[in-house]
């Protein structure tokens, strides 16, 4: 593969973003120099450092109206982890947010997947400092917001998991870790339209070797015109983005016959609600897994490591580059398809399904065909469960020896996975009920 430093195509939703490749950053519109992160600095020879990307961050800040940084939580280490605003200007806020189209951009859930952070860090910059109509038009109608670093004990220690060895990943249903309880905060305030995942995978030669692979949601109980969207995003804008930057590209989790393409066995990607691309389409939002290859590919990257790190975060351009072609394209059937999966929740009806996946259909004890009309907690269990059940957004009332969750809410497919004794990540065990009055407001 001939690596070269190139900027995408102008045109529509071109947006600026420059391929981190040794390339210069866009020019900023004062005379400060604009910021550059450690990669780019070494010309991807290393990646950022923690201090680095703080340093990065707060120029851009500085520099640019676009955008905003909030820290949303810290580690249990200390470090920060930050969200990003950018808009045109920069969005005052949730509210503001839920009024319009949103991109959510989680980078580096897994310590030891840094190419998804460069790639992360080096859009805030561009889309911060580019001056094309493109740009301006495109955030002038979508918020775009960053978590640059999501996990950042992992990312300092080179490791998957954060600083209790927690896979990340796995804690977006039962928020055990700061930095999975820092993301559903994010997704309940902002409820962003789209939720864009970056990661890094080995490969298994020769059925498992793609240059980069996507994934939808597969969990079934994501709404149809959500899985829909997240489908397209995934086959008609991200792949062939990635093939027209010269790469090969595939779906995450099945191996593929090299010959024929066929599909040789389902390896990982499962409708499991705890991962962050289900757990985003079961809360109305539009969930894309996106991993890129790690290993090298040719003897010059095996020779020179930056070459196959730079490749690395170039193909995850790429991608970036077709997800944001499709918010441009299809902004008004994405607010339709989130809108209405989360107006859903209020009609109250229609199954709820405990296992399966949109390629595995669920057997007859996987769903619920009738689930009932809420839950009750007892005020102990409640007092074990209400920061989560915070953190999601779930609403509920009192009663006299505890709490009610009604299913007639937004987050309706979700409650039986946090506190049905037959979710496989339940929460809690909590009594359903099956006799209920309707309930106005809650969580008081």
């Amino acid at each position: 593969m001939l690596l070269r430093s190139r900027r995408l195509a102008a045109g529509p939703l071109a947006i600026g973003l420059t391929a981190t490749l040794g390339a210069t950053p866009p020019a900023a519109a004062t005379t400060t120099p604009t910021p550059r992160t450690g990669f780019e600095i070494s010309h991807g020879a290393r990646w950022t450092g923690q201090d680095e990307e703080q340093a990065f961050l707060a120029a851009v800040d500085r520099g640019s109206v676009r955008v905003r940084i909030d820290r949303i939580g810290t580690t249990a280490q200390g470090r920060p982890l930050q969200l990003v605003r950018i808009g045109a200007p920069a969005p005052a806020g949730p509210a503001q947010i839920r009024r319009g189209n949103s991109v959510l951009l989680i980078c580096s859930q897994h310590g030891d997947e840094p190419s998804g952070r460069e790639a992360c860090l080096t859009t805030v910059r561009d889309l911060a400092y580019a001056e094309d109509a493109a740009t301006r038009r495109f955030l002038a109608h979508t918020s775009v917001l960053v978590v640059p670093t999501a996990n950042p004990d992992g990312r300092a220690a080179d490791t998957r998991g954060n600083a209790d060895g927690t896979d990340i990943n796995r804690d977006h249903i039962a928020l055990h870790t700061p930095e999975g309880r820092a993301m559903a905060t994010v997704l309940r305030d902002y409820r962003p339209d789209t939720v864009y995942d970056l990661h890094e995978y080995g490969p298994t030669v020769p059925y498992y070797m793609k240059d980069v692979l996507s994934l939808w949601p597969r969990n079934l109980n994501t709404a149809d015109g959500v899985h829909r969207e997240a489908a397209a995003l995934s086959q008609d804008f991200v792949r062939p983005a990635v093939q027209r930057a010269g790469y090969s590209t595939g779906v995450y989790g099945i191996w593929t016959d090299p010959e024929t393409g066929d599909p040789v066995q389902q390896v990982a990607g499962d409708g499991q609600e705890r991962i962050l691309r289900n757990t985003a389409g079961i809360k109305g939002s539009i969930g894309l897994l996106v991993e890129t290859r790690v290993d090298a590919l040719t003897e010059a990257e095996k020779a020179d490591p930056a070459l196959n790190n730079r490749r690395r975060v170039d193909s995850h351009l790429a991608a970036l580059h077709g997800a944001f072609t499709f918010i441009g394209r299809h902004r008004s059937r994405i607010e339709a398809a989130t809108t209405a999966a989360r107006l859903a929740g209020y009609a109250d009806r229609g199954p709820v399904f405990l296992g399966g996946a949109d390629n595995e259909p669920a057997t007859e004890e996987q769903i619920l065909s009738r689930p009932p009309c809420a839950y009750h907690l007892e005020e102990g269990q409640f007092a074990q469960v209400r920061e989560e059940l915070v953190r999601h957004g779930v609403v509920w009332r009192r009663d006299r020896d505890g709490v009610v969750v009604p299913l007639r809410q937004p987050l309706r497919k979700l409650i039986p996975l946090l506190l049905d004794r037959r979710a496989g990540y339940h929460l809690t065990v909590a009594t359903p009920l099956n006799v209920c009055r309707r309930v106005v407001g809650g969580n008081g």
